[in-house]
């Protein structure tokens, strides 16, 4: 249940994330392909691995994210892979665009080959005391694809950091 909470809150910040603005469409042309690369931190303020009602997300905290591409055009096979860093947004959320890339075509199945998974650099928010890393590596990806957009959003699992000591007051034993 409690992943599922995740996964509406996540939702939600998606569905906030995209522009309102409409650009106009040049005629006789195809939306480039995007491919986004999003996910949260929180902190597991009672460091029990799920989000709960004292648990709240981390802006600030420290993310790397490695993807592999297979780039397939008529003649070859390529593959296309690369790391960032990126810091949470004010809401604990990561994000990466990716432009158009030739041959990269958006994929919910993962026998094309296309990946994404996310980690903790170990940076941890400096102003929070939520600061010792709990799940930190994650390659459970959602994929979602939008043919009118031209868009592939690879929604990663959440990230967490929980705090030194558990609050049993509020958590319990």
């Amino acid at each position: 249940m409690a992943s599922s909470i995740i996964l509406f809150i996540f939702s939600s910040f998606l569905t906030l994330s995209f522009p309102l603005q409409v650009e106009p469409k040049k005629p006789n042309s195809k939306p480039q392909p995007q491919i986004i690369v999003m996910g949260m931190v929180y902190c597991d303020f009672c460091s029990n691995n799920t989000f709960t009602k004292h648990s709240y997300f981390l802006p600030g905290a420290e993310v790397r994210i490695d993807c592999m591409f297979k780039a397939i055009s008529p003649r070859t096979t390529e593959q296309i892979s690369f790391s960032v860093n990126r810091t949470t947004n004010k809401h604990g959320i990561y994000k990466l665009e990716v432009p158009s890339v030739d041959g990269v075509q958006c994929a919910r199945d993962k026998a094309v080959g296309n990946s994404c998974r996310a980690s903790l650099t170990g940076i941890s928010p400096s102003s929070s005391s939520c600061n010792i890393p709990g799940v930190r590596t994650t390659s459970d990806e959602i994929s979602v694809k939008s043919n009118q957009q031209n868009t592939c959003i690879y929604s990663l699992s959440a990230l967490s950091y929980r705090p030194s000591k558990r609050n049993i007051n509020l958590c319990g034993k």
